[in-house]
């Protein structure tokens, strides 16, 4: 429990001080936010206010977990040491598409295929190194399972290697995305992840206090390493509220792609080592909502240009849009919500979504008893 605490206040104190420097210096070096022509009139104003504020995010979090380890002389364990790899390597991928961003002066940085190769290569090795033997621990556990998971793994959701790779590359190219798309206004994204990462620091303690490898029971959580998880959840938390003081409204920096997509692919390393793959669903319900607004928007637009009975069922004209704009977000942004009123309704939509989720959970357990 010292560790965890550790983790995420030095994460919380070095977010919050290493981002006023970061100001500081993303601002005397040119790296200012390009704004994209086609999105609302209102962000124009943001053009130039300092982005890659994820490498900020990225280092309090690693920094926190490994002090943490020194002051409680613990050793780091395999699910820690591949999370952080999913983190920081999904972090690299969004650090090149804002690098490329910055030094070109435009607002589409890495090319879309190029961005997917990067983040498919990341999820992959993940998926690959988490469901090795090589990594199994004295129980047999591996970090990651084959099996489909819920609150536990589903027995008989078994998948083939193969398969289990590929739903893990699902999960972790979904997640990173999700949370990219969610990073539209100020404290949106980061907000959002802050409580849900919470979330999974409560389910890793939970799990570690009933750890199959201390106390084998009915009960108990087939995790391989759920206590060192909570640390790093810990720290993720601490750098993201740390972050947050900055990137409130009106933000004095933004997170950029490396902390979106590093943030989001963090997102998805703990639903799956910790086996709660569908429970993410619950916990990360903007986020969902917010790629499927995305979606329903492109699909329904080209499906109204190519589809005569589309139009007349639905009695649209072709390219008809649902949204005014997506993401979600900048729908509501379009009907003249303020965009502070926009963030806090969406960060109480997540909040309800974090307590049903840990709700469910714990519900899951009591029902055992």
């Amino acid at each position: 429990m010292r560790a965890i605490l550790f983790g995420g206040g030095l994460a919380l104190l070095i977010s919050l001080l290493g981002t006023r420097g970061a100001i500081t210096l993303f601002t005397k070096w040119g790296y200012g936010q390009e704004i994209r022509d086609d999105g609302p009139t209102s962000h124009h104003t943001k053009r130039g206010t300092p982005t890659m504020g994820g490498v900020v995010i990225i280092l309090a979090t690693v920094v926190g977990y490994f002090c943490a380890l020194l002051i409680t002389r613990t050793p780091p364990s395999a699910s820690a040491l591949l999370l952080l790899f999913l983190f920081v390597g999904m972090g690299l991928v969004g650090f090149l598409d804002d690098y490329i961003k910055i030094s070109k002066q435009r607002s589409l940085g890495l090319r879309s295929k190029a961005k997917m190769i990067g983040q498919t290569l990341v999820a992959v090795i993940f998926g690959v190194l988490a469901l090795s033997p090589w990594l199994e621990d004295e129980n047999g556990v591996t970090p990651a399972s084959e099996k489909i998971s819920f609150l536990r793994d589903i027995s008989w959701l078994a998948l083939p290697t193969a398969l289990a790779v590929l739903l893990i590359w699902l999960i972790v190219v979904a997640t990173s995305n999700g949370v990219n798309l969610a990073d539209g206004l100020d404290g949106l994204a980061t907000g959002a992840c802050t409580m849900v990462f919470a979330a999974y620091m409560i389910v890793n303690i939970w799990q570690g206090n009933q750890f199959c490898g201390s106390d084998p029971t009915p009960l108990c959580y087939d995790v391989r390493d759920p206590l060192d998880l909570a640390i790093i959840s810990a720290a993720l938390t601490g750098a993201c509220f740390g972050f947050l003081w900055w990137n409130a409204s009106p933000a004095q920096i933004f997170m950029g792609d490396t902390g979106s997509l590093s943030l989001g692919g963090a997102l998805a390393g703990l639903a799956i080592l910790t086996r709660t793959e569908l429970l993410l669903v619950v916990l990360g319900g903007l986020f969902l909502v917010i790629t499927l607004s995305v979606m329903i928007q492109v699909g329904f637009f080209k499906l109204s240009r190519r589809s005569g009975l589309v139009r007349k069922v639905f009695r649209v004209q072709p390219g008809h849009r649902v949204f005014r704009m997506a993401p979600l977000q900048h729908h509501f942004e379009l009907l003249g919500w303020e965009q502070v009123t926009i963030v806090i309704r969406f960060w109480i939509i997540t909040g309800l979504c974090v307590a049903g989720g840990l709700g469910i959970f714990y519900a899951e357990w009591v029902a055992r008893l």
